[in-house]
C-alpha cells in the first residue's frame, strides 16, 4: 500500500497540507554517517519555484530526524524522517470538494474513503509527497556509496520536454499558450552486478516499474529498446556478447536478461504526463448540482512536472538496487 521493498522497506506518509510528510524506512543498515546536509543537493533538485515551469510553492525541506539516528550514524532501527509543511494555501483547494479536478485523484479518492479524505493539495495524492521518496534515495544513494559495491551510479536526465529536446523551448512553448506539458526523462546505472534480480514477477524491470510508478505522473516505461524492440529484427536486437563477463556490443536489452541484470548499465526511459492542473478552463462534472460546468485549476502548480522527476527517478532506482543488492547478499549468506 504506502511501503515498498523486501529488506530495504520503505514507507511513506503525510499529506500536502498536513503538519508534514515523511519517510520511515525499516532495514536501513547500521553504521551510516547521515547529516541534514547530505539531503541538500537531492532536495534542492526537486523543489519547485527554482526552475522556470515550476510551481512557486516553495518549502525549506530541512529533513527532521525523528528515529533511526545516533551521533549522526544509522542504529540498524526504524529510520523515521520528516519534512513540514510551512507554505500552504488550502483555501485553494475548497471549491475542488464539489467540482473534482479532471486528471486528478479527486473522484477516485473520495470514492474510496467516503468522503474522509484530506483533499488540500491533493492530499496523500500529491507529488509534495516526492520529498519523501527523495529523501529515501539519499539514503540509499549512501548505503551504495558505503558498501564494497561503491561504484555503482544512479543518474537520471531530462531528454524532452512538450515533445521538444530543447528543454528551454519546450518550457517556453508551455508559457506561450498558458497549458501544462509533459516530458521523458531517462535514468542510467552503471557498474550493476551480474545477477540481481529473478525470473517473472521479481525480474529487475518488474521491480523497478513497480517503484517508478509510485512517481505521481509517471505513465510509461521502457528498458532498452523499449518500444522501437518491436521494429527491430531479432539480428538486430539482440546484444552480441563481447567478453565472459558479459559485455555487450549494444544494449538494447537495457542491462536485463531473463529480468536478472547482464553486468551492463541499467537504461530506461518514462514517461511523464502533463501536469492535470493547467490554468485552460476545462469541462468537469460538479458533484452538487448535478451539472457539466466550466472548470479552471487555481493554485500554483507546476507547467511541467517532469522538470522535477530526474531527481526522484534517481531515488526509486536506488531503493530498488539496495533492496536487491540486500536480498541477494543475504541469499549468499543462507547458501
Amino acid at each position: 500500500m504506502n511501503g515498498f521493498g523486501n529488506l530495504f522497506n520503505v514507507n511513506i506518509f503525510g499529506e500536502s497540507h498536513g503538519p508534514s510528510v515523511g519517510i520511515t524506512i525499516d532495514g536501513c543498515p547500521a553504521g551510516i554517517t547521515l547529516l541534514a546536509s547530505d539531503f541538500i543537493t537531492d532536495i534542492e533538485r526537486r523543489k519547485g519555484g527554482i526552475q522556470p515551469g515550476t510551481t512557486p510553492r516553495k518549502e525549506d525541506d530541512t529533513p527532521i530526524f525523528l528515529s533511526g539516528i545516533f551521533n549522526d550514524k544509522t542504529t540498524g532501527a526504524p529510520l523515521t524522517i520528516i519534512f513540514e509543511n510551512n507554505n500552504t494555501r488550502s483555501t485553494d483547494y475548497v471549491k475542488q470538494r464539489d467540482v473534482p479536478r479532471p486528471g486528478h485523484a479527486d473522484l477516485t479518492a473520495s470514492q474510496k474513503f467516503g468522503g474522509f479524505e484530506d483533499f488540500r493539495g491533493g492530499g496523500h495524492f500529491s507529488g509534495r509527497l516526492t520529498v519523501c521518496i527523495v529523501a529515501a534515495g539519499v539514503v540509499a544513494k549512501k548505503i551504495l556509496s558505503s558498501s564494497s559495491l561503491s561504484n555503482i551510479s544512479v543518474s537520471a536526465s531530462l531528454l524532452e520536454v512538450g515533445g521538444e529536446k530543447d528543454i528551454e523551448k519546450g518550457i517556453e512553448k508551455a508559457m506561450q499558450i498558458g497549458d501544462s506539458v509533459g516530458g521523458i526523462v531517462e535514468c542510467i546505472a552503471k557498474n550493476i552486478p551480474v545477477g540481481l534480480g529473478e525470473p517473472f514477477y521479481d525480474s529487475v524491470e518488474s521491480l523497478l516499474s513497480h517503484a517508478v510508478f509510485a512517481i505521481p505522473a509517471v505513465k510509461g516505461i521502457e528498458f532498452g529498446a523499449g518500444f522501437a524492440a518491436a521494429k527491430m529484427l531479432g539480428s538486430q536486437h539482440n546484444d552480441a556478447i563481447q567478453n565472459k563477463d558479459g559485455l555487450t556490443l549494444t544494449n538494447n536489452s537495457g542491462g536485463i536478461s531473463g529480468g536478472i541484470t547482464n553486468g551492463n548499465e541499467i537504461v530506461f526511459r518514462i514517461a511523464v504526463k502533463p501536469t492535470s492542473s493547467t490554468p485552460k478552463p476545462q469541462q468537469t462534472f460538479n458533484k452538487t448540482t448535478d451539472e457539466i460546468e466550466t472548470f479552471s485549476v487555481k493554485g500554483r502548480h507546476d507547467l511541467c512536472i517532469a522538470l522535477r522527476v530526474p531527481v526522484v527517478l534517481e531515488a526509486v532506482t536506488a531503493m530498488t538496487l539496495v533492496d536487491l543488492l540486500l536480498r541477494e547478499q543475504k541469499l549468499k549468506r543462507v547458501f
